[in-house]
C-alpha cells in the first residue's frame, strides 16, 4: 500500500511519530531529507535486523522518486513486514507539493 505526499505531510505536520525510512544514498540525504532514518537501499539486506522490532508496525519508505523505495517495499514484504508503505513520487513530489500548497 502506498502513501501520498499530502497524507505524509499532514501526519508530519501533526507531529505524529512515524517510522520513516529514507533509502537514498548518504549524500542525497545530507542535501535534503524529511527527517527519516537513513538506510540506503544497498545496505537494507544487511541492516534488516535494525527494523525487526518494527515488523508489525507501519513503515513508510521514501527515496528520490519512489522507485528505490518501491524495491525496498517489496524486499521488506518478502521478509515478513506486514505494513510497508511507499511514498508516491518520493521527496521530489513531497517538495513540489509543499511549494504548491504555500
Amino acid at each position: 500500500m502506498d502513501i501520498t505526499v499530502q497524507e505524509l505531510k499532514e501526519r508530519l505536520d501533526k507531529g505524529e511519530k512515524i517510522n520513516l525510512i529514507d533509502v537514498r544514498e548518504e549524500y542525497e540525504y545530507e542535501e535534503d531529507n524529511l527527517g527519516g532514518e537513513l538506510i540506503p537501499l544497498g545496505e537494507l539486506p544487511s541492516r534488516i535486523d535494525e527494523l525487526e522490532d518494527r515488523q508489525d508496525e507501519e513503515i513508510i519508505l521514501q527515496c528520490r522518486s519512489g522507485a528505490r523505495s518501491g524495491r525496498a517495499q517489496q524486499f521488506l514484504e518478502q521478509n515478513g513486514f506486514s505494513n510497508v508503505r511507499n511514498l508516491i513520487g518520493g521527496i521530489l513530489a513531497y517538495r513540489d507539493f509543499e511549494r504548491k500548497s504555500k
